[in-house]
Parts: C-alpha cells; structure tokens; sequence
C-alpha cells in the first residue's frame, strides 16, 4: 500500500505533531559538531522522516536518508566494507533477518534497548530491533456475533464461502502460515491452509483493505488483515469509500490454539556491519524506542508500540485495544517461512 493510496489526514496529523517535536527540541538543542548516520529503509520516506528530524534536532545528529525499495540486501553486499549505511530499517521480520542471515548486520549491546524491546522481539545476540508492530487480526461484518476466534477456527467449515484473504504468498500470511507451524506444526497447518482455500468466497487476491471492502459488498463475513488498517479506515473523512469499509467491520483479536497469543509482525532496524558512524547508530535506536518516539511513531501509522506502557492511537484503542502478542519468539517462527511458502503453493492456496 503506498502512501498516495492513503488518506491525507493519517499521514499530516502524526507528521505535525512530530515536527512540532522537532522544533521545540532543536530550539532547546545546544549546538553540537557537525555528526551524521546514514540510514537505508524499505520504509516509505513520508512515514519515517518527520520522527528522523526530531531525532536530528534532540542530537545533533544528521541523518541522511536512502530510500530502497527492493534489494536492500544485494545492495549492501554489494557495497562491501565502503557501504555507507550505518542503519537497515525494514518492514516484516522474514525481511529484517534476511539481512542478519546475509551477514550484513552486526550486533550491539545497549541497556536502552533491551529494557523498551520485548526479548521476543528482538535478536538473542542484539543484531536485530522491533520498532513497532502491525497484528495480523480478524475483519468481521459489524452485525455477525463472534466471541472469541482462534485462527484455527478460519478452516471451520461453517465459514463456507464466507473468508476473504490476500494472496497466501504475500509475506503478511506467510509470516501468519509460519506461525501456524511452530505452533502446531507442518501438517495441521497444510490441512489448515487447505480449509481456509475451501471457505473462500473469492480468490485470494488483492490487499487487505480489500477484505473490508468486500465484507461491506456481502461477498464474504470475515477476513484475515492487519490492524492498522482499521486505523487509516476509520480515520478517513466521511463518506469516502474507505471509511464506509472501515465503518463496516469490527474487529476480533484472534489467538493460537496451542495457549498463544495474536499473531504480530514488525517494523524493525539493525545496525550495518561496516557501519561507519556505529555511535550514532545505535543512538538513533535507541532514540526511536523513547517513550515520545514509540507514541508517535505508533500514530504515525496506527501500529503497536513495542515498548510497554506507551498509549495507542485512540482510533486503534477504540477499534481494537490493546493486544496480548504472541509470546514465541519472532525468530522462531521466521525459521519456517520457507516450509510455509512451500505450503501455500502445494496446497494451491493463490489459484
């Protein structure tokens, strides 16, 4: 989903509540020698750099941005030891720990983030951050009557021709697919990939604002989608067709069967091997895990804080409210990513 796609008033809100941060900071800021850390994101730049200028005017510190949308990983090898890049900022942990697999992270030992960020959301050796996080819930037509919903339960046959989903080989649902097998292991989540395909009321295609859209049409009741999308539907203006699909759902936290939590996945950041400027590069970790950095950065874009204690959008608490995530381990689950592709394909899940 691009940021042209989105309504203006998710993105201006947060975006002049952090540059008012920044200005208010650099006018109490005493003056610091010229410093800077360069910092490469999947990460849409509209969404990221207000937050970077509040940090630039807190520290003194320069950050030049590098905006790559695909093959961050081939670029920094690529690069070498000359690379620039002190900081890789991704979307997905599949994608985040391909870099520390690809072996162009490197580890960092800093209180501050060990203390904001849950050891379930973060590398055991310190070579990988959650910034933030998106769950992966349940869309349900307003008026059905839910009580509590595994994620399991989508595979019931009850829900026959009534599931909307994204295509099962986008990395949101592989990373769910993943899930499902550390949890309950290979086999039961092929037969459950199998039943979500026979209760589908449509291919599974399109985004997962889409599934909303349909629930509003009455092609399907329920859906499997990210939580700040609810955020950025229901904050939209009236009468749009975004908000009528926001108005049309509510929203059901699901969990695993196995005493698990809601399924979540990141944003996150790690430090670049041949970091240049490795001080500043952990500064900026650490500054984007601040209690004022984590609330803003989190409205920002509707996500979930990392860091405890820090209050939620008021759209997302009102929609969702707080979230018990999934205690296994990030890395745990991203191990089967590649089993989980595998799956979708067997099954036939796009077709």
């Amino acid at each position: 989903m691009t940021r042209s796609a989105r309504t203006a008033r998710p993105l201006l809100r947060p975006a002049l509540r952090l540059g008012a941060l920044a200005l208010a900071t650099a006018a109490a800021a005493p003056a610091f020698a010229a410093e800077e850390v360069t910092l490469y994101t999947t990460r849409e730049p509209a969404l990221v750099q207000p937050l970077l200028a509040a940090f630039s005017a807190q520290s003194g510190v320069q950050v030049n941005t590098v905006f790559v949308k695909d093959g961050l990983l081939e670029r920094v090898r690529a690069e070498g030891a000359r690379s620039p890049a002190d900081v890789l900022m991704t979307v997905d942990v599949g994608n985040l720990l391909d870099l520390v697999e690809g072996g162009v992270t490197q580890p960092v030992q800093s209180a501050a983030l060990q203390q904001a960020v849950p050891a379930n959301l973060r590398g055991a050796q310190g070579d990988w951050f959650a910034l933030s996080m998106r769950a992966r819930v349940l869309y349900a037509d307003k008026d059905l009557k839910l009580g509590t919903f595994r994620y399991e339960d989508l595979a019931d046959p009850k829900w026959k021709g009534k599931v909307c989903i994204r295509a099962g080989q986008h990395p949101y649902n592989t990373a769910l697919v993943a899930a499902l097998i550390a949890h309950d292991g290979e086999a039961k989540a092929e037969q459950w990939l199998r039943g979500v395909k026979a209760n589908l009321a449509r291919k599974a295609t399109g985004g997962d604002r889409d599934v909303a859209r349909d629930i509003l049409g009455g092609i399907c009741d329920v859906g499997i989608a990210n939580s700040y999308y609810v955020g950025q539907m229901k904050a939209s203006k009236e009468g749009t067709d975004a908000r009528k699909w926001g108005d049309a759902i509510k929203v059901v936290k699901p969990v695993f069967a196995q005493g698990g939590g809601t399924h979540a996945n990141i944003s996150g950041a790690s430090v670049a091997k041949s970091a240049p400027n490795k001080a500043n590069a952990v500064k900026l970790l650490e500054f984007l895990v601040s209690e004022p950095a984590q609330a803003l950065y989190a409205q920002a874009n509707y996500e979930y804080p990392v860091r405890k204690g820090v209050a939620l959008d008021p759209v997302i608490a009102s929609s969702i409210g707080e979230i018990k995530v999934d205690p296994l381990p990030l890395a745990e689950i991203a191990k089967h990513r590649k089993q989980a592709s595998a799956l979708v394909d067997k099954v036939g899940f796009d077709r």
